[in-house]
């Protein structure tokens, strides 16, 4: 989707209430749409219902259900919060409006919170030397530096990250398309790059875990310092909310609020956050490119196109590995979750809309999705799989990993990448 072209300049009021002066009169067209809408919420909880009576066999296993239902409510939280990584980090630099970052702010802390009761359940003491299981805790290397660099400049210029390019798929973006079929070509680059990476870098880098240090509590303590002074820092660009006139409080209202309105910054990342904290509570850390880098992985298998092994990636390293698959996987289930989540969430409130690419935004979508694909190899991960959970995880290399991402968007929206 072209973005369009926005003043720049300081903080200045905010509606709060998006589309406040649309008409909500009930419409032949609304009935259509909300009929939609609860034909797909009905296909979902029946696919979770059958997933969970066979016990996902053959097809995900005993996690697939959850996941569909997890990344139903992303989808949702994603649609309706507007948890669009391009599109906060483009209004902080273009419009100096930090409202959105909040909302990643409130992720990491609520995540951050329950991780920590997880590892105190699973690890009694993180001193040990020992890293606990599953947890997206990667190397930190210049290697991930540049993937979190590559990453960046790949969102700015096909207007979105992966997750972002799956939920907005559901509003009818179909630039997303060839967004992610440039990240199937970045996963396939990433593979063949992969074991000279690793045995120059990756190989002999530390992974740190900020709590191996000093304990839970006093990396709890540092993390949540750490968001706060940020969110204090960003007060600055925290554009004042027009005042909104009285309204009833009536069924008119609650569907204007529920599908209509965007939805609270604060309660949309505290949202995320819960649910990957319960992710990983269930042992499914979040992240989005397991089942479509597996995929990539498996048919370049087939063609002989890779190496036996990759190095690390099949033993050591923790994060949203790519493994060879025959089938879909509970993560497969969860990015299904996130575009159908997202497409009932945009039904209702007149937000779907088919958008059409055209040869200049499907070619910068594509070279985007390319350099997307690669950092996701390298950087093991994406901005859920690494700047989310992990630095929810408290690994210091979802925080190297976020930084670089954020650098790497403040010069390309600087440099107007996204217009081209």
């Amino acid at each position: 989707m072209t973005a369009p072209v926005r003043a720049t300049g300081g903080p200045r009021p905010e509606a709060g209430v998006a589309g406040a002066s649309r008409t909500l009169n009930w419409t032949p067209a609304d009935t259509v749409r909300t009929t939609i809408a609860v034909g797909i919420a009905i296909v979902l909880l029946s696919l979770a219902w059958w997933l969970s009576a066979t016990g996902g066999e053959g097809v995900g296993g005993r996690g697939a259900s959850f996941a569909l239902l997890a990344g139903t409510g992303l989808g949702i939280l994603f649609e309706r919060g507007r948890f669009c990584f391009y599109c906060i980090f483009r209004d902080l630099f273009e419009e100096k409006n930090s409202r959105g970052v909040y909302s990643i702010l409130a992720a990491i802390a609520v995540g951050t919170v329950g991780y920590v009761i997880v590892f105190a359940m699973r690890l009694a003491d993180p001193t040990s030397g020992t890293l606990p299981s599953d947890a997206h805790i990667g190397p930190v290397s210049i290697a991930l530096v540049a993937a979190g660099v590559a990453f960046g400049f790949g969102v700015v210029l096909s207007g979105g990250c992966i997750a972002g390019h799956i939920y907005r798929l559901g509003e009818g973006n179909l630039r997303a398309i060839p967004g992610l079929i440039g990240a199937l070509i970045g996963f396939g680059i990433g593979f063949l790059t992969w074991n000279p990476i690793f045995l120059s870098v990756l190989g002999s880098a530390p992974a740190p875990w900020l709590p191996a240090g000093a304990g839970y509590g006093v990396a709890l303590l540092l993390q949540l310092g750490i968001l706060a002074a940020i969110g204090v820092y960003l007060l600055r660009w925290n554009p004042p909310v027009a005042p909104q006139p009285a309204r009833m409080i009536d069924a008119t209202e609650i569907r204007r609020r529920l599908f209509f309105t965007r939805w609270p910054a604060l309660l949309t990342g505290g949202l995320v956050g819960l649910i990957g904290f319960v992710a990983f509570l269930r042992g499914q850390p979040l992240g989005v490119t397991s089942q479509l880098s597996g995929a990539t992985r498996t048919a370049m298998d087939n063609f002989d196109l890779l190496p036996s092994t990759l190095l690390g990636l099949d033993s050591t390293l923790r994060g949203c590995v790519a493994l060879v698959v025959e089938s879909i996987t509970s993560n497969g289930w969860l990015i299904i979750g996130v575009f159908l989540g997202s497409l009932a969430a945009a039904l209702p409130g007149r937000r779907f809309r088919i958008e059409k690419v055209t040869l200049r935004n499907g070619s910068t979508a594509l070279l985007g999705g390319v350099l997307i694909g690669w950092g996701s190899i390298i950087g093991l991960g994406c901005t859920i799989g690494v700047f989310l959970s992990g630095t929810q995880a408290l690994a210091l290399s979802g925080w190297v990993f976020a930084v670089s991402v954020v650098a790497a968007l403040g010069v390309g929206f600087h440099l107007r990448l996204h217009r081209l």
